[in-house]
C-alpha cells in the first residue's frame, strides 16, 4: 500500500485509545472497531457486505501491521454481520444462540438487507457465504491478543435484540463497544426482535463495565460518554415503561 493510500485509510479510522480504533461505514453508518495486540487484532462487527468486510480486513492490517485473528459480532442485524464472510479462518464470537439464529433466519437476513437498500446480488453472496460464530458467549469471556492486551466480551442482552454482546477494552481510557444498544445518530431502533423491557438493564450492565470515564462506542454515530448512555437509558425506560 503506497503512502497516499495509507493516509486515506488512517483518515477513515478514529483512534480511541492506544491500539484501539473504529470506523463509521458509509450508507448505514454502522461502526466497526479494531483492537490490536502483539499476537493479532480483534475486529468488532464486519459491515453489511462481503466487500465492506474485505475492505475492513485490509485496512486493519494496514493500520496495525497484524492480521485479524478474532471477530466479535455484537448482534445479528445485517449491517453488522454480512461482512463476516471476508473473515474466513478467523475465530468468530457471538452471544449464545447467535449462530443458530443466523443459520435459521439466513433468508430473512438477506431480505432485510435488500429492504434497507442493499444490492440484492451482494446480499445473496454475503448470506450464502456467511461465517457463523463458533465461540458462544454466555456471561463473560476474556480474549487475549498477546502481551497484556486482553479484551472482555460480555453478553449484556437482551435489549436491542435477543443476542447483544458488548466489547470492553481496558486501558486509558477504557473503551466499550456497545453495538446498537446505544445509538447516537438517531433514536435507538426497537424492531421485532427487540426485548424493550430488558433494554434499560442492558445499559446498566454497559455502565457497570465501563464506569464514568470510559468512551462508549455506539453501533451508529459519534462516540459518547457515560452521561449520554445514562440519558438514553432513562429515555428507553420511559419509552417502554
Amino acid at each position: 500500500m503506497d503512502s497516499s493510500a495509507e493516509e486515506r485509510v488512517r483518515d477513515r479510522w478514529e483512534v480511541l485509545a492506544p491500539g484501539v480504533a473504529r470506523r463509521r461505514l458509509p450508507q448505514w453508518d454502522a461502526t466497526v472497531g479494531a483492537v490490536a495486540g502483539p499476537a493479532g487484532v480483534l475486529v468488532v462487527d464486519t459491515g453489511a457486505t462481503l466487500r465492506e468486510g474485505a475492505e475492513v480486513r485490509r485496512e486493519v492490517r494496514a493500520l496495525f501491521g497484524h492480521e485479524v485473528t478474532h471477530v466479535v459480532l455484537t448482534h445479528p442485524h445485517f449491517d453488522h454481520v454480512l461482512g463476516t464472510a471476508a473473515f474466513a479462518g478467523v475465530q468468530v464470537y457471538g452471544a449464545v444462540g447467535l449462530a443458530e439464529l443466523l443459520h435459521r433466519e439466513r433468508d430473512e437476513l438477506r431480505a432485510d438487507a435488500v429492504r434497507h437498500g442493499a444490492d440484492p446480488d451482494a446480499a445473496a453472496v454475503a448470506t450464502d457465504l456467511l461465517v457463523y460464530p463458533r465461540h458462544s458467549v454466555c456471561g463473560e469471556v476474556t480474549v487475549s491478543l498477546g502481551g497484556d492486551r486482553e479484551v472482555l466480551l460480555a453478553n449484556v442482552g437482551p435489549g436491542h435484540t435477543g443476542h447483544d454482546l458488548a466489547v470492553f477494552v481496558p486501558g486509558r481510557p477504557e473503551v466499550v463497544f456497545c453495538g446498537d444498544l446505544v445509538e447516537e445518530s438517531g433514536e435507538p431502533q426497537a424492531g421485532p426482535d427487540a426485548v424493550p423491557t430488558h433494554w434499560p438493564a442492558a445499559l446498566d450492565r454497559l455502565l457497570d463495565l465501563g464506569g464514568d470515564d470510559a468512551r462508549y462506542v455506539p453501533g451508529h454515530g459519534a462516540v459518547v460518554d457515560a452521561a449520554y448512555v445514562r440519558a438514553q437509558r432513562a429515555m428507553l425506560a420511559h419509552r417502554f415503561a
